[in-house]
């Protein structure tokens, strides 16, 4: 069943929030693997959490694509 235009924007405003942590995870990353001393399980739960977001994101994305068979 296609999706209405309400539907359509809130999965495309969820993906914007998605990415903009999803960017922001990056960052902090990437900051945490500059530094002296690294706090492996801060940084192992923030690149699960990475992991997950992409997850979603794929998921949403993948919504937003119409249904061939239709």
């Amino acid at each position: 069943m296609p999706m209405d235009e309400q539907e359509r924007r809130d999965v495309e405003s969820k993906l914007a929030m998605l990415r903009v942590e999803h960017r922001d995870l990056d960052m902090a990353i990437q900051g945490l693997g500059n530094a002296a001393y690294v706090d492996q399980l801060q940084l192992t739960r923030l690149k699960k959490r990475k992991l997950f977001l992409k997850d979603m994101i794929a998921r949403l994305e993948s919504r937003l694509i119409p249904d061939l068979n239709a």
